[in-house]
Parts: structure tokens; sequence; C-alpha cells
């Protein structure tokens, strides 16, 4: 069994690429796709912030996903490359557990804002004379509010205690972050009591939420089909899919990955769907609802175009 230090208190993270001329390269992928993701999400707030037509609720919740997925990359993605190049794995005590935290709280909140997203659309295609009166602006800070608060809440109560476990084997993660199901592996108690929560967790925020976005969206796209404007059909299709196209890609990797039995489980595959939920997801995000949105197209035009023509 592998010893360890116990004088000190910091974690090894043990990566994601070889450091060799192909880590190097895919490393600076992985970079590139940091600084579109940085991009891509920040015009998406600037936009909702700045034109006065994307002032409706559904765009109020895009702009919390953009925030969302800026904290979620910024998490892991810097401090990776930075071990990366400097050679040095070590993450702090404390980094450890500022990165479980804000991670955390990025998994819960973006899975109870997603279901969020279904809801405005469910009301807006399926019930529009009620729209303004379910979907008001107060309805709409209170999901967001309840969103962020909930997935504080929960990562708040794993991270205080994934934190005060006893690590008797080994204090290097074989992984980019410090990933709790990576972390338990190294634990010298049997965990079997947070491993249920976990579990537990992952159904609450992410499994529940996908299930009731996937039912409400059977729903709308049987309205959709029933419209009689093929205008109003194509636009509530193209919103719809956007929004499943980026639920299951944010779901469907996060959820087989954390529940899964232990037994089944490898390093290896856990970092590579790991990419998927935490790098590749917010990079998708703002070029989804962007490319197949004709409103956001427009304020892209109107916001930028204003910028371009004060300039001259």
């Amino acid at each position: 069994m592998e010893k360890w230090n116990h004088t000190s208190s910091d974690f090894i993270l043990l990566g994601l690429f070889p450091q060799n001329q192909t880590g190097h390269l895919l490393l600076f992928l992985i970079i590139f796709i940091f600084f579109l993701a940085m991009v891509g999400n920040l015009t998406m707030i600037h936009l909702i912030h700045m034109d006065p037509r994307l002032h409706i609720p559904m765009y109020f919740l895009l702009s919390q996903l953009s925030l969302m997925d800026l904290m979620y990359i910024s998490t892991t993605v810097p401090k990776m490359a930075l071990n990366f190049f400097s050679g040095q794995k070590i993450i702090s005590f404390l980094g450890c557990g500022v990165q479980i935290f804000f991670f955390s709280t990025m998994a819960g909140s973006e899975g109870l804002l997603l279901a969020s997203m279904a809801y405005d659309r469910y009301v807006a295609i399926c019930h529009p004379l009620h729209y303004s009166i379910r979907l008001s602006k107060r309805m709409c800070v209170k999901m967001i509010i309840g969103s962020w608060i909930a997935g504080s809440i929960n990562s708040l109560a794993h991270t205080v205690y994934i934190l005060q476990i006893p690590f008797c084997r080994s204090r290097a993660i074989d992984h980019f972050f410090c990933a709790v199901p990576a972390m338990l592996s190294l634990a010298c108690l049997d965990t079997w009591f947070y491993e249920d929560m976990v579990f537990l967790s992952t159904i609450l925020f992410l499994l529940l939420p996908f299930l009731c976005i996937i039912a409400s969206y059977g729903r709308v796209l049987f309205a959709v089909y029933q419209m009689r404007s093929k205008a109003g059909r194509k636009k509530a299709f193209t919103t719809c899919s956007a929004h499943l196209t980026v639920v299951t890609l944010y779901c469907a990797p996060f959820v087989y990955t954390y529940l899964r039995p232990k037994n089944l489980r490898s390093p290896e595959e856990d970092k590579i769907l790991a990419v998927f939920y935490t790098i590749f997801t917010p990079m998708l995000n703002p070029i989804i609802y962007t490319l197949r949105n004709k409103e956001v197209l427009g304020a892209v035009k109107r916001v930028f175009g204003k910028f371009s023509s004060t300039k001259e």
C-alpha cells in the first residue's frame, strides 16, 4: 500500500495528459476551448444585458447558464494548465476544497437551472396565455436564486465531509481536478454512507431534472406539431432541440459517471467523461444558443453594429 507523508496536507493531481508532445498539443486544444468558452459566454451575458428585446425570462435564465458555465470551466482548466506547464502537480488543501465547492455548486445549480429553462419553454408553447403569470419576472428571479442556493447548500455539505476524511493510502488524485469519486478511492475508512449521499445528490440534482426535462419536451414537441403556423412551429422546434442538445451533452456523461457502481469505474474513463461536462459543454452552450436562435443573432447585429458605428 502506498504511504504518504502525513506532515503535508497538500494533494497531488495526476492530470489528464502525459508530459510529452502529444500532451502539449492536447492541452493547447483545451486552452483554446477554454478561451472560446470564455468569449462565448461573456458575449452572451453582454448581449442579454444590453439588448432590451432579450429582457424576457428565457434569456435571463440563459444568462445565468452562461455565468455558471464560466465558473464551471474556470474551476478546472486554469489549474490544470498551470500544473502541466510548471511541472508541479500539487494542489493545496484549501485549493482542493475551493475546487470541490465550486464544481459541486455549478453541477447542482446547473441541473436545476436547465429544468427551469425547460419549464419556461413548456409554459411558453403549451400555455402561452398564462406565460406572463406563470413566468413573471418575480418567478424567474425565484427560480434563479433557488437554483443557486440549493446547489450551494448541497455543495457545502459535500465539501465539508470530503475534506475531513482521513487519507491514509495516498494523496495522489488520479484526475485533473479534485473530483469526489477519485478522492473517495484514497480514503482509509469505509465511505459507503457518503457514496450513497453522492448517489442521492446526483439523482436529485441531475437525474430527476433530466427526466423532467425529457418529459416536458415530449409534451412540448406534441404541441409544436399541432401548431398551424409553420414559422412558429420551426422556431419552437429549433429552440427546443437546442435546449435538448445542451441538456443531453451535460447530463448524460455526468449521470453516467456518478451513478455507475464503484467496481465499474475506471480513472481514465471518468476523466474523459469529465472533459465533456466541465470543458466541452461550457464552450458549446453559447454556440448552440447563438447559431440556432434568430433573436440572439439579431442582438449580435444590433449591439455590435452599434458599437462599431460608434467607434467610427
